[in-house]
């Protein structure tokens, strides 16, 4: 059976992912200083940032609109999976089932399921290559929904950033205490909660030990690791991720284990320097 799994931009697509034909990117803009920037293949992430750090106004974000997601699901594949950002933060998840019900509106009934990851970024990575590989054990339609909605209940999510202004002044910390953390370098180690709203798990003086604190809360909860994959994403700051991912690997063992660059919107709310890790 054909199929095609839509992850709207929020989530990243390894090159191999790209290359299987199997992936389309649903994409989000942004808004910076009154330019409007699509998160697709032309992003430029150095420039981006560049706008983001000489503009004094916090960036924004769109999802995409039901009629993005409707004109996607007119596809000849059989099966159609959409993968979105955390609908307690965005849009994207109501406007790819209001879509998923539109077309079957007009034209009738078609296997196509929406996953609200209840993550972001490698989040949806990671769940988009569950979809893959359920595909193609032979799974029915139903087995991989069932299959991947379970995967999505076991996935954990945690970040820590140089700063969470964007997030704060976006309305994505409802309910987090403000730190006082510029005079005294604080950085919190952030999660998402189970529902798939940002939680604060800890916090440590400088970005080093808030990373390496971050390591020890994920190798402490992550059970079964070696059945899982570990996914880093980094906003421009590589060796970073290898340096998480070093010690992330020195404490359990994973099935495998990738470092991917963000893309437009996870560079917009991680900010210069952020890392994301999944798994």
């Amino acid at each position: 059976m054909s199929y095609k799994v839509i992850v709207d931009s929020c989530g990243e697509l390894t090159e191999e992912m790209k290359a299987s034909g199997n992936f389309e990117t649903a994409s989000l803009t942004m808004e910076v200083g009154g330019v409007r920037i699509m998160d697709d293949a032309s992003f430029d992430q150095a420039d981006f940032l560049r706008r983001v750090a000489e503009c004094p106004e916090s960036p924004k974000s769109s999802c995409p609109s039901p009629e993005d997601y409707m004109e996607k699901y007119r596809c000849e594949a059989e099966r159609v999976y959409a993968v979105t950002l955390t609908a307690e933060l965005s849009g994207s998840y109501n406007s790819a089932v209001l879509a998923k019900n539109l077309y079957i509106e007009e034209y009738g009934e078609k296997n196509i399921h929406v996953f609200n990851s209840r993550s972001a970024s490698i989040g949806e990575t990671l769940i988009a290559m569950k979809v893959q590989e359920c595909e193609e054990t032979g799974m029915t339609f139903e087995q991989v929904v069932d299959t991947v909605e379970r995967y999505i209940d076991g996935q954990h999510t945690y970040f820590v950033l140089e700063n969470l202004d964007t997030l704060r002044k976006n309305g994505r910390l409802t309910g987090i205490k403000s730190l006082v953390a510029g005079a005294l370098n604080i950085k919190p180690v952030m999660a998402a909660t189970p529902e798939g709203t940002i939680c604060q798990i800890g916090q440590a003086r400088g970005i080093k030990k808030a990373l390496a604190k971050m390591a020890d809360q994920i190798a402490e909860e992550t059970q079964e690791a070696e059945e899982k994959i570990l996914a880093i994403s980094n906003c421009n700051c590589r060796e970073r991720a290898r340096e998480v991912e070093r010690m992330l690997l020195a404490k359990m063992k994973v099935k495998a284990s990738f470092i991917i660059d963000t893309a437009g919107i996870s560079s917009m709310y991680a900010n210069d320097g952020g890392i994301i890790v999944v798994v």
